[in-house]
């Protein structure tokens, strides 16, 4: 890989990282990861810069995620290399999330997996009409990461757990209503922000081109949403959803059951865990025992191959149904690594 695959520059008093992989909708990698975390050291010690602005190249999005054709080659060979991935890109979204300057995150397009990661935890966050953010990991055989679970536990109701385990989309507005971001700002708007942003404040700037987002969904949905998504197991979810009555709830449940069986139900109990965590750096940890344990998982190989790989979008998940999940299944997602933990929660207290 080029060493463009991220580009730097510095316009006033803002420094900009620009994710430059368009063909592969700036899909991150391990090395795009290390120098953005070194821009952030050099920047957050440089006095002329006020700013840290994040965009993709390209016309289609931020970011799609983390290069899972890679975690795909690694989890069927048994490597290592998406663990130590994982362990330095968490890192980076507790150290964006912690930043000391403003850290604009232009959510425009698609913002997907780790394209969350490296912009929901930022200050200030910007989505724009074309904004399609979402954490798809049950769809692949994982579960939602990069501080993913941290933000949708967050969210208004259930509607981080209807997330979460649907893998669905939302614009802008659905994004701004479950707390993934903050702004809207039309997109024919963003060339005049980006270039104020040399002379002017970030909360300035920002606020002179924020806008109403157009209408959303999930607010017409809170009723069902949080009446279904309020039980205490996934099959129960499942069966709420499916005697609810309204279309979309029966529409819901059909998404969940095409989804990795075992990571609906570890997902689940993720996001139950998250309140008792606190912190973003501990939700992170959780996370990281829960990636790495993916990684050793039949459904993660499965899910990519289905999707990604093939695209026979014919995921035979391993076990096949919920019922044949059980609890020390999942218990073994959350077992802990010994020497292998992350430990952001020590390095910050």
């Amino acid at each position: 890989m080029s060493d463009d695959s991220v580009l730097f520059r510095v316009e006033g008093r803002a420094a900009h990282i620009v994710l430059n992989r368009p063909k592969a909708l700036n899909a991150l990698t391990h090395a795009m990861v290390s120098r953005i975390d070194e821009a952030l050291t050099a920047w957050e010690h440089d006095p002329a810069v006020e700013t840290v602005v994040i965009t993709g190249a390209g016309e289609r999005g931020l970011c799609a995620g983390g290069d899972i054709r890679s975690i795909h080659e690694d989890a069927r060979s048994g490597g290592t290399a998406s663990a130590d991935f994982w362990r330095d890109e968490y890192r980076l979204n507790a150290r964006i999330a912690r930043y000391p300057k403003p850290y604009v995150a232009v959510m425009d397009g698609i913002v997907m997996g780790g394209g969350v990661g490296i912009s929901a935890h930022g200050g200030v966050r910007i989505v724009t009409e074309r904004s399609r953010v979402a954490m798809p990991e049950t769809g692949i055989g994982f579960v939602p990461d990069v501080g993913g679970t941290h933000l949708l536990a967050k969210a208004p109701g259930e509607l981080g757990t209807h997330l979460a385990l649907t893998g669905e989309t939302v614009g802008a507005a659905d994004a701004l209503l479950c707390g993934l971001a903050d702004h809207f700002v039309p997109s024919d708007r963003l060339p005049a922000l980006l270039a104020e942003l040399a002379d002017a404040p970030a909360h300035e700037v920002v606020a002179r081109h924020t806008a109403e987002a157009p209408g959303g969904e999930l607010a017409g949905h809170r009723e069902w949403i949080d009446a279904c998504y309020a039980a205490a197991t996934v099959e129960e979810i499942v069966e709420r959803l499916q005697g609810h009555g309204t279309p979309a709830a029966k529409q819901a449940a059909e998404t969940v059951l095409a989804k990795s069986p075992t990571a609906l139900k570890v997902t689940l109990a993720a996001l139950r865990a998250v309140p008792a965590l606190g912190s973003l750096e501990r939700v992170l940890e959780q996370e990281y025992r829960v990636s790495c344990a993916a990684l050793a998982a039949p459904d993660l190989v499965e899910g990519i191959r289905a999707q990604v790989i093939d695209k026979d979008r014919n995921p035979r998940w391993s076990p096949a149904t919920l019922a044949e999940v059980g609890a020390a299944d999942v218990a073994r997602f959350f077992a802990p690594l010994g020497e292998k933990e992350l430990t952001l929660s020590q390095e910050v207290s």
